[in-house]
């Protein structure tokens, strides 16, 4: 099931400001050559993250899961001077594509990429996240989310990828190992009182979670 519509989809891309040359050559090439090109975040949604990093000038930002970099791209536009961006990626093909990708922006050197597991690479870095993006194995939602809100600054933000799932977590029941993990994530933050948190329509659905 498509949450937001094909023809809404091409019309807010179109009343958006457009992505870079690099990211559309990276998008074109993904769509066209990787099997799991619908992974990839696409003009609306790296857009939001490029605008959000704008506004916070986030002095260290956390990604886990890389894929070929193109979020990782938005995200690093907005880091003031002297941050980093540490993205995790557990594929070792996806990782190479990223790092080629990331050595083609002007960010390139603040960019750390960490190949591996994410639940064991996170206790590692000894760093207070401005902003984390989560957009991994769905299973592991509400374990990424432990781990990494006590390194989130007060007002930092959490922003959280596919929480609609393709619609699979609008039904009754919801069925599916990933839509009911991300089922029982949604719920996990709906609970959470140390958090202020909008779920946004963008895309498969995005969770927007401040640490209060």
């Amino acid at each position: 099931m498509d949450i937001i519509t094909p023809p809404a989809q091409v019309y807010a891309e179109k009343y958006s400001s457009p992505v870079d040359s690099l990211l559309g050559q990276i998008a074109i090439s993904t769509m066209t050559t990787h099997p799991e090109h619908h992974m990839l975040s696409g003009p609306l949604q790296g857009k939001f993250l490029e605008i959000i990093s704008m506004m916070m000038q986030p002095e260290y930002v956390l990604e886990i899961g890389t894929f070929v970099g193109y979020s990782g791209i938005c995200l690093a536009k907005g880091l003031k001077n002297g941050g980093e961006l540490h993205t995790i990626e557990i594929g070792e093909d996806s990782a190479a594509v990223a790092k080629s990708n990331f050595n083609r922006t002007k960010e390139a050197g603040r960019i750390i990429l960490h190949i591996g597991k994410a639940l064991q690479i996170i206790p590692s870095l000894d760093k207070t996240w401005d902003l984390v993006f989560i957009d991994a194995d769905k299973t592991n939602y509400i374990n990424y989310y432990k781990l990494v809100l006590p390194k989130v600054r007060s007002g930092g933000l959490i922003l959280v990828d596919n929480v609609l799932f393709h619609g699979q977590v609008l039904e009754d029941p919801v069925a599916g190992k990933n839509a009911k993990a991300i089922h029982a994530f949604n719920q996990y933050v709906q609970q959470d009182e140390s958090v202020e948190k909008v779920l946004l329509t963008i895309r498969d659905g995005l969770f927007m979670i401040r640490k209060k």
